[in-house]
């Protein structure tokens, strides 16, 4: 099993999700977060002062998926999430040793 964790711009996340549901990945986990990148932050004009923003807001989508199938939904966020812009996000992807369904004892390895 594959964990797929996928950075993205929060104004593409409703699209992930839509994207990924229709390829039947259901399960997924959302979290808020700041990061930046190569662009180190941006630059905003408030009240005629320039102002450094560092962090900018992200979201993390988190979705374990078996091994065959993981190509599939990181072929289908990097086509959902994409702008062509700077910021548009990373995939990172990792083994899953075990996983186990907390409800029934059910378990993956």
């Amino acid at each position: 099993m594959k964990m797929i964790q996928a950075i993205i711009r929060p104004e593409k996340l409703d699209d992930v999700k839509r994207a990924l549901e229709e390829k039947g990945f259901v399960a997924l986990t959302i979290i808020d977060v700041k990061g930046r990148g190569e662009q180190k932050g941006i630059t905003l004009q408030y009240r005629g002062k320039k102002m450094e923003v560092d962090l900018l807001p992200k979201v993390k989508i988190e979705i374990v998926v078996k091994d065959q199938e993981a190509e599939a939904a990181i072929s289908t966020i990097r086509a959902t999430a994409r702008t062509g812009r700077i910021g548009d996000g990373k995939i990172f992807v990792l083994p899953v040793e075990m996983m186990a369904r907390v409800r029934t004892d059910e378990v993956w390895t």
